[in-house]
């Protein structure tokens, strides 16, 4: 495992202290490897959510939606038999 050197204002620091003294993290580390995790996870997320975007914004325009029709249709097709 690499390690790195992280130089911190000090009310950063005493917000992690803050953070390890609840006991949800062990050490210090263990809090950072936890914030890169989310920043990971909400970038992955972003980058879904732009490639739907992307996606629909090729698709072209959208057709015409007739919501009655539709409402019947699914009446139909989810009627108690």
């Amino acid at each position: 495992m690499a390690t790195m050197n992280v130089s911190l204002p000090d009310p950063m620091k005493t917000w992690v202290e803050a953070r390890l003294k609840d006991g949800r993290y062990s050490n210090t580390s263990d809090y950072v490897r936890h914030l890169i995790r989310r920043d990971q996870e909400r970038a992955q997320a972003l980058e879904a959510l732009q490639q739907a975007i992307d996606e629909g914004l090729k698709s072209g325009d959208a057709a015409p939606f007739d919501f009655k029709a539709f409402k019947a249709e699914m009446r139909k097709r989810h009627a108690r038999k």
